[in-house]
C-alpha cells in the first residue's frame, strides 16, 4: 500500500535525511522544520451580481535567513495550509541548492478561478495583495505565478501594491509581462532548467541525447517546452500524457504536431501519430529518461519497482514518495530531484528581480546563457556532494542547500 504522507511530512522527511548525513545542529534543524511565518487571510470579493463571496488566502514564508522569501501564488480549489507550507519549504531548499539569495515562500487562494469573470478575478487578485501587503515586497517576500495564475494576475497584484505604496514597484513580484518589467526567457525557464540538468545527468551515465528515449508525464508549460527542446536536440519522445490520458509511439512523437492536436481537441488522447495508453502505464515504459511534469506523489512504492527509466528528471514538485525514492536508488535509477531539476523557473525569476532592481534588461540569449551556467554549477555541486557522502542526489541536493542556510543562520546568531 502506498505511503500516506502529507506534502509537509514528505518535505520534513527529506530534510531529516540530509540533516543526519551532515550531523546538523539540532537548533538549525528545529528552525528549518517549520515555516518562520504563516499568514491566513479572508478576502471579501464583490461579485458581478452584487453579492459578496469571501475567499481564504494563505502565505507561508519558510525562511529569510539568506534573503527575502520567494515563491508562487496559486488559485485552486484544493489550496490548503499544509500545501503552501510544504511548497514554501521546498522553495527554501530550491533557492539554496542553486545559490540564490532567497528563502522560500508560497501562497494561494482556495478558489476555482474558472468560475470567476475577468473582473471578479481582478478584484480577488487585488484583494489578496491588500490583505497581505504588510508581509510582501521586494525586500520581504516576492510572489510569482503558479497554478492557475499568470502574468495578467501578477500585473494586477503589482499595480495594487504600487497603488498602496504610491509609486510603481516592479520588483515586488515576478512573472510579469515584458512591458511591466518581466524578463525575457521566463516562460520557458523551468523546462530549460530541466533540460540542462538532464543533459548533465546523461553525461554522467555515459549516454548521448541523440540515442535517448523519453517519456513525459504532463503536457503543460514545463512538459511541452521540455519535449520540444529535447526533440530538437535529437531525443526520441515516445510517450506524453495529460490529465485525460497518454499517447505512445515507439517511433517517436512530434511535440509540435501533438500540441496542435491538443489545441484542437483538448487532450493528447486520440493523436493519430501514436496509440492511446493509460497514464499510469507511461511511468513504467522502457525508456532512458522519465520526466514527471505534472502532479505530486505519482511515483510510489507500488509502481517504483516497475520503473525502467535510467534517469528520472523531476520537473514537477514532489512527484516521488520517500519509499519510492529508496526503491529507485536501490535499482540504480538516477533521480534528478525537484529542488534541483525544476529550479530554472525561480532562477529566471531571480534574474527578473535583479533587472527590476537596477533598471537594465537582458536579451533572451543572455538570460538563457546565465540560466544554463547556474543550473550546470548547481548540478555539479550536488553531484560532488553525492559522491563525497556516497548518497543519492535528492539527499545531496538538500545537503548542499542546508549547508548554505545553516551557515547563514549561525553567522546571524540565530542559533
Amino acid at each position: 500500500m502506498a505511503e500516506q504522507l502529507t506534502p509537509m511530512e514528505m518535505a520534513q522527511s527529506q530534510l531529516k535525511a540530509a540533516a543526519e548525513k551532515l550531523d546538523l545542529d539540532k537548533g538549525v534543524l528545529e528552525m528549518l522544520l517549520e515555516p518562520q511565518r504563516v499568514v491566513i487571510v479572508r478576502i471579501p470579493v464583490k461579485m458581478d451580481n452584487g453579492t459578496t463571496r469571501v475567499f481564504t488566502g494563505y502565505r507561508s514564508q519558510h525562511s529569510d535567513a539568506i534573503g527575502p522569501a520567494k515563491g508562487g501564488v496559486r488559485f485552486h480549489p484544493d489550496v490548503s495550509l499544509d500545501e503552501v507550507m510544504a511548497l514554501s519549504f521546498w522553495m527554501t531548499f530550491k533557492c539554496g541548492v542553486v545559490g540564490l539569495p532567497y528563502g522560500g515562500g508560497k501562497g494561494g487562494v482556495a478558489v476555482n478561478p474558472k468560475e470567476l469573470s475577468q473582473a471578479e478575478l481582478e478584484r480577488l487578485s487585488r484583494g489578496y495583495v491588500r490583505a497581505l501587503y504588510d508581509v510582501l515586497g521586494s525586500e520581504k517576500d516576492i510572489p510569482a505565478p503558479d497554478v492557475y495564475t499568470n502574468a495578467q494576475i501578477m500585473s494586477w497584484m503589482m499595480d495594487e501594491y504600487s497603488v498602496i505604496r504610491r509609486y510603481t514597484d516592479f520588483g515586488m513580484i515576478t512573472g510579469k509581462p515584458i512591458v511591466l518589467g518581466g524578463s525575457k526567457g521566463r516562460s520557458e525557464a523551468t523546462a530549460r532548467g530541466v533540460v540542462v540538468t538532464t543533459l548533465e545527468a546523461i553525461k554522467k551515465m555515459n549516454m548521448h541525447i541523440s540515442d535517448a528515449t523519453v517519456a513525459i508525464q504532463g503536457f503543460g508549460n514545463a512538459g511541452s517546452v521540455a519535449a520540444n527542446i529535447l526533440y530538437n536536440l535529437g531525443a526520441k519522445i515516445v510517450a506524453i500524457s495529460d490529465s485525460k490520458g497518454a499517447v505512445y509511439s515507439e517511433n517517436g512523437l512530434d511535440p509540435k504536431a501533438l500540441e496542435k492536436h491538443k489545441d484542437e481537441t483538448g487532450s493528447v488522447v486520440g493523436f493519430l501519430g501514436g496509440r492511446d495508453i493509460a497514464g499510469g502505464e507511461l511511468l513504467e515504459l522502457p525508456v532512458d529518461i522519465l520526466i514527471p511534469a505534472a502532479l505530486e506523489k505519482v511515483i510510489t512504492e507500488d509502481n517504483a519497482p516497475y520503473i525502467k527509466a535510467k534517469i528520472v528528471a523531476e520537473a514537477a514538485n514532489g512527484p516521488t514518495m520517500p519509499k519510492a525514492d529508496e526503491i529507485l536508488n536501490k535499482n540504480g535509477v538516477l533521480v534528478i530531484p525537484d529542488i534541483l531539476c525544476n529550479a530554472g523557473g525561480v532562477t529566471v525569476s531571480y534574474f527578473e528581480w535583479v533587472q527590476n532592481n537596477y533598471g537594465y534588461y537582458w536579451s533572451e540569449d543572455e538570460v538563457n546563457s546565465r540560466l544554463t551556467e547556474k543550473m550546470q554549477d548547481a548540478f555539479f555541486s550536488v553531484w560532488q556532494m553525492s559522491t563525497e557522502y556516497n548518497t543519492d542526489m535528492r539527499t545531496a541536493a538538500y545537503m548542499v542547500a542546508v549547508k548554505r542556510i545553516s551557515e547563514a543562520i549561525k553567522l546571524r546568531g540565530w542559533v
